[in-house]
């Protein structure tokens, strides 16, 4: 009877899971096995020649390469700036910690399409931040930020890291709240500097939230999709196109590349799993 009172109190969750997750990520790992035309629901069974594809299709590395720079660039970055913030903010002696820590966490809680708008206005051609390298005679893209190759993703990784950092500064103050302050009185007693303290104690005692803060960006940041399709889908010259932006225009921009962009997305899935673990395993070994 305990049992299944207990099945029925789950029976609207599982239901739930299995509808909206179990049966379209098996639905998905059929459809990346066939030809699937969308317009007239088609469908012919091909095998894993998408895969095949999808390893001989040049933008498909384009966008990993682009994929990865993004990740790289964005993710220490990010942690290093939202370690930094939450040092500042943890101390007694800053003030106004309330205000501050609202206004660096209130990016991460913003549309992303709302600031993804705001930024394309910034690096426009005539935009604030061209007229501002412009007054000081600094160099600038004539053509704005977005619109030229070099500068297009490098762009979109500042936009990314002044976003998400208040997001993870938020978790890192977290943990540092949970320090004993019997180490930060015994430290003082012991005559250690504020940077002896940070890393012999604060940093060390982190570790567990800066594996967490790492993995959860590292997925966030290979699955960047928004900003991109808002602020220049993929381009100029697929600068800025993304391995999830290729899933999503292959499925619904392209009649007959549903099975296409299904195999792509087991792809991003593999590699996603396979470097989640391997960073759990690095930072663990470390420990």
């Amino acid at each position: 009877k305990r049992h299944i009172e207990t099945l029925t109190m789950l029976l609207p969750w599982i239901l739930t899971f299995a509808v909206f997750w179990l049966y379209p990520l098996g639905y998905s790992a059929y459809l990346s096995m066939t030809k699937y035309i969308t317009l007239t629901g088609e469908m012919s069974f091909i095998g894993f020649d998408n895969y095949l594809a999808v390893f001989a299709d040049p933008v498909f590395y384009k966008s990993l390469v682009n994929t990865v720079i993004f990740t790289v660039g964005t993710v220490p970055l990010t942690a290093a700036l939202a370690l930094f913030l939450a040092v500042l903010l943890n101390s007694r002696l800053a003030r106004w910690r309330e205000f501050f820590r609202a206004s660096f966490f209130m990016p991460s809680v913003t549309s992303m399409v709302v600031l993804s708008l705001i930024f394309n206005n910034l690096y426009s051609k005539s935009g604030y931040i061209n007229a501002i390298l412009s007054m000081i005679g600094a160099p600038f893209p004539e053509r704005g930020w977005l619109l030229e190759p070099s500068t297009a993703l490098a762009s979109i990784m500042g936009m990314d890291i002044w976003i998400s950092a208040g997001y993870y500064m938020v978790l890192f103050l977290a943990g540092m709240q949970a320090i004993p302050d019997d180490l930060y009185d015994s430290a003082r007693l012991a005559g250690a500097s504020p940077w002896q303290t940070f890393w012999r104690i604060t940093f060390p005692m982190l570790r567990n939230t800066t594996m967490l803060v790492i993995v959860i960006n590292t997925i966030k940041a290979f699955q960047v999709f928004i900003e991109i399709f808002v602020m220049t889908k993929g381009g100029p010259l697929d600068a800025t196109s993304s391995l999830v932006y290729q899933v999503y225009s292959n499925a619904f921009e392209k009649m007959d590349m549903f099975g296409y962009a299904s195999a792509l997305a087991y792809v991003v899935f593999a590699v996603l799993l396979a470097m989640s673990l391997l960073q759990m395993k690095l930072l663990r070994a470390k420990d």
